[in-house]
């Protein structure tokens, strides 16, 4: 994290406990009482459960072997990337929907970049003088701020809301497009700006109740907006298919996935820091560990690891296994991981497929040879280039966000 970041973050956390940060029209408690409920809906079944049911508003195919519905989402099983390379091929990268996948036209399309931040007026962008900039391309994870969550529940015991995504909220890609501080300076960004705030052309957001939230928004540091943001228009070498932002989104690399606001149309420069829904009442942390009115809203991701393996896998006692992983973190890059198959008594070193690579994850493998038939729980935990190690158990929050401990997968040797 940046001394810019930091200090961002120290900024806005005496704000919120200042009461100076509140979202107009919904209240913290009425958002996390409909999260509750909506977690509760979504945590029926185990761990990447097959569903029949499709999700609603979602365009591109999703293959029940491939993905678990979750309401307007689709998680990826973990399984599925096995064999795939480093980058997630784009059918099978997750999606997050707030509401519904929205059909825009790229040649209708339009930016408009506004504010008190800037010199003058709004300046109108389309998506031809998008490229028409210098384009970049940089592989980035994309991330859920709640991927792992169900396992607050399952393995901790603690009931948190929000979607019980298991670890498959998660995708890397290889991303193509403009960088934001071009597009902003373009404009007439100001020294005097504070917040960049990119908002989404989906659907309103509706509470349960009615009341709008409004359209999917949050708020940037300028800092961060004019170091790595990009406006992509391209995944992995093609267009941005509709469920992941056609035609551009916001990608902010490392941090939680709603910071990269899809089928973005509006970014609001502002010289006064902004606000809404997503940076207030939700993805922020509220519980015991944490301050009474919650957290600065969350940046950066944490530190986790997955197999790509299906829960409750039967496998041949006597035959040679080779079980393989990814593990990530968004404080940097993944320089070790070791693996359990005892369930945590003794660890062996895993083999790195990959060096350590900001805003990725580490592909890793290990031959394992199961000797007596029964239930195992395998368990894989890394350290990143910070010297973090995934814990035994994450700090509890009650929107179920950055869960970090290590997961227990299980196995059935036959």
């Amino acid at each position: 994290m940046t001394n810019d970041e930091r200090t961002h973050d120290r900024r806005r956390l005496r704000q919120f406990l200042d009461g100076e940060a509140r979202a107009a029209g919904i209240g913290r408690r009425r958002l996390l009482g409909l999260l509750a409920a909506a977690g509760a809906a979504a945590a029926v079944g185990g761990p990447l459960a097959p569903r029949a049911v499709a999700a609603a508003g979602i365009v591109k195919p999703l293959p029940e072997e491939h993905f678990a519905i979750r309401g307007t989402n689709a998680e990826t099983r973990f399984a599925a990337l096995r064999g795939t390379g480093y980058h997630t091929p784009n059918e099978l990268f997750f999606v997050r929907n707030h509401t519904t996948t929205p059909r825009l036209d790229a040649d209708s399309w339009r930016l408009r970049v506004w504010g008190s931040g800037l010199a003058g007026g709004e300046v109108e962008f389309d998506l031809a003088a998008l490229r028409a900039l210098p384009a970049v391309e940089h592989s980035a994870f994309v991330e859920c701020a709640g991927n792992g969550r169900s396992f607050y529940a399952s393995q901790q015991g603690e009931t948190v809301s929000g979607t019980a995504w298991t670890l498959g909220a998660i995708g890397v890609a290889r991303w193509r497009g403009a960088r934001l501080r071009d597009v902003l300076r373009l404009a007439g960004v100001t020294r005097h700006a504070v917040d960049v705030q990119p908002r989404g052309l989906d659907a309103e957001v509706f509470g349960s109740d009615g009341a709008s939230m409004g359209h999917v928004r949050r708020p940037l540091p300028v800092a961060k907006a004019l170091d790595d943001v990009l406006l992509a228009y391209e995944m992995n070498g093609e267009p941005l298919p509709p469920d992941h932002g056609h035609p551009v989104r916001v990608l902010v690399p490392s941090w939680v996935g709603i910071s990269s606001v899809k089928w973005v149309g509006d970014i609001e420069v502002s010289a006064e820091p902004l606000y809404s829904p997503w940076n207030t009442d939700l993805y922020r942390l509220f519980g015991p560990a944490h301050p009474p009115e919650g957290s600065a809203p969350l940046t950066r991701q944490t530190l986790k690891s997955a197999f790509e393996l299906p829960w409750e896998a039967p496998l041949a006692a006597g035959r040679e296994q080779l079980l393989t992983g990814r593990s990530w973190s968004g404080a940097g890059g993944v320089r070790a991981v070791e693996v359990s198959t005892d369930g945590g008594t003794r660890w062996r070193p895993a083999r790195l497929h990959d060096t350590p690579r900001r805003d990725g994850w580490t592909r890793w493998s290990l031959d394992w040879t199961p000797t007596a038939p029964g239930r195992v729980e395998l368990l894989a935990r890394a350290t990143d280039v910070t010297g973090a190690t995934q814990p035994e158990r994450a700090v509890f929050n009650q929107q179920g966000y950055l869960f970090d401990a290590v997961v227990r997968h299980p196995v059935t040797v036959t």
